[in-house]
């Protein structure tokens, strides 16, 4: 039973040691050199403007999270492309329906102003 389980194991090990190899011999073979500017914070090569533990807009995560809701309805529409003739005129009429309220909610959000930035 436990043989069953070696590849797993085999991969997982390779698979850290894909990863930890060369953090590790980056870190060995690195030259040992910090700075002052090396070691300030710094935000697009320039010095940071306020706090970085500021709080964010409630906009920006509302942008954010209509960007992955709408990402992941155009995901649905890959397959749906690809099947499109083995599911007929029914499959095209169910992803209209779909696409239809997701127009209904992006006209929605747009209304209500959630893609301004002021």
């Amino acid at each position: 039973m436990l043989e069953n389980y070696l590849p797993i194991l085999i991969f997982v090990a390779v698979g850290i040691a894909f990863g930890a190899l060369p953090i590790g011999l980056g870190y060995m073979l690195a030259p040992q050199r910090p700075d002052s500017a090396k070691l300030s914070p710094y935000e697009c090569g320039f010095e940071a403007f306020e706090d970085s533990r500021m709080k964010f807009d409630v906009r920006y995560y509302l942008v954010a999270i209509l960007f992955i809701i709408f990402d992941l309805e155009i995901a649905f529409l890959f397959p749906w492309a690809v099947v499109l003739k083995e599911i007929g005129l029914f499959g095209f009429m169910a992803m209209a329906v779909f696409l239809g309220i997701l127009v209904i909610g992006f006209i929605y959000e747009w209304k209500k102003g959630a893609l301004e930035w002021e």
